[in-house]
């Protein structure tokens, strides 16, 4: 028969097992909670708004059917296997053809101007032409508002010229590439 001294030293390290388990799974849960909200911090601090994706399906023509891309203009869906050249454009781009610039990291800055807006394009052409690449300048006349920045599942929409904020939301998703990985999709 063991001596109670002897159940005693049984029991402690039962005991001492399960408050490491518990404390390991009280601490495994701590770091997940920091993490979601250093996650959550860091991307509501991102510029524009951040929109579902529609995937990265490639079209064999630009008229060819396909689920209506969920803004205007375009941050996602079903592309063009070509991209627009870099720079500026003096005509709009086909929403096909852009999605794809937006895949490859490029971001779109757009103006709506149905009166016309010499100055605006001047001061959007002076910083789209600061990058040499993955940058777009482009009419677009079908939004809602006077400038659009688009990247891959991002818009941001307003009316008034504001330099910084173009400026940040081009710093911030300009050459993030969007293609599918394998085994990550």
């Amino acid at each position: 028969m063991p001596s109670t001294h002897a159940k005693s030293r049984e029991v402690k390290p039962k005991l001492r097992r399960r408050t490491k388990r518990r404390l390991t799974w009280a601490a495994a849960a701590a770091a997940g909670i920091v993490v979601f909200l250093a996650f959550y911090l860091w991307a509501s601090n991102r510029p524009g708004q951040f929109v579902k994706s529609l995937g990265n399906d490639h079209l064999q023509s630009e008229d060819q059917k396909h689920v209506p891309y969920n803004t205007v203009p375009p941050t996602s869906g079903p592309h063009m296997p070509v991209i627009a050249r870099w720079g500026v454009h003096a005509e709009p781009i086909y929403d096909e053809l852009q999605v794809h610039n937006l895949e490859e990291g490029g971001v779109l800055v757009q103006y709506n101007c149905p009166q016309g807006c010499p100055d605006l394009i001047a001061k959007l052409r002076a910083i789209v032409l600061r990058y040499d690449t993955q940058v777009i300048l482009a009419p677009y006349p079908r939004m809602d508002s006077r400038i659009a920045l688009t990247a891959w599942s991002r818009i941001d929409k307003f009316d008034e010229f504001d330099e910084k904020r173009i400026v940040r939301f081009i710093q911030a998703y300009r050459g993030i590439d969007h293609h599918p990985r394998a085994g990550i999709f």
